[in-house]
């Protein structure tokens, strides 16, 4: 190939055009923040002072284990007026008796812990058995650690070994022995 003066200016004039157009569009797509954009990256109370991925924690009580929990992620908002701990993606809590045996079990897709309250929010496909095996299903489940209770304002669905019970509510102790379906809507009989 011969290059000729023409070809060389031709090709650097298409190389230097280029290169000013790259720049250009460079320059153009860098502003400046705005003030309320880099308070709200430093704001520290709505970023999460921990975070854990694959938790598994146990809680114990004079040596023995008293609940593990188990979840994905685990996100905690510490320096919030009101700090909590968010499982956005879900939590499974395992209960045990002092022997060691599984007392209760409760599992959903998502849920929040109050910590000044002490008050778990479980969400989404919850999912609570005892050790009877019978099953509690609803979408909203409250538990109370301080008052060692558990409670649902929405609907509810408890399937036990002989029937299966809905309705809107419900009251029960931390091992869901003793359980309430308030305002029953419907009991179906189970053959065995």
């Amino acid at each position: 190939m011969i290059l000729n003066r023409k070809n060389i200016i031709s090709n650097i004039f298409s190389a230097s055009s280029f290169l000013l157009l790259a720049v250009y569009v460079f320059i153009s797509s860098c502003t400046s923040n705005k003030p309320e954009e880099i308070e709200a990256i430093g704001d520290r109370e709505e970023l999460p002072a921990l975070v854990y991925k694959d938790l598994e924690s146990v809680i114990t009580d004079s040596g023995r284990v008293k609940y593990r929990l188990l979840t994905p992620d685990m996100l905690r908002y510490a320096k919030k007026e009101a700090p909590y701990m968010d499982f956005p993606n879900g939590l499974n809590v395992i209960m045990y008796l002092p022997d060691g045996t599984v007392e209760a079990q409760i599992k959903c897709s998502k849920a929040l812990y109050l910590e000044k309250e002490q008050l778990w929010e479980l969400n989404n496909d919850v999912e609570a058995v005892n050790q009877k095996d019978e099953v509690l299903n609803t979408e909203q489940l409250f538990w109370d650690v301080k008052e060692g209770k558990i409670y649902s304002e929405k609907f509810v669905k408890m399937t036990k070994a002989t029937e299966i019970i809905t309705g809107t509510g419900f009251d029960s102790d931390e091992s869901m022995k003793n359980w309430e379906v308030r305002d029953v809507s419907g009991i179906i009989a189970l053959e065995e």
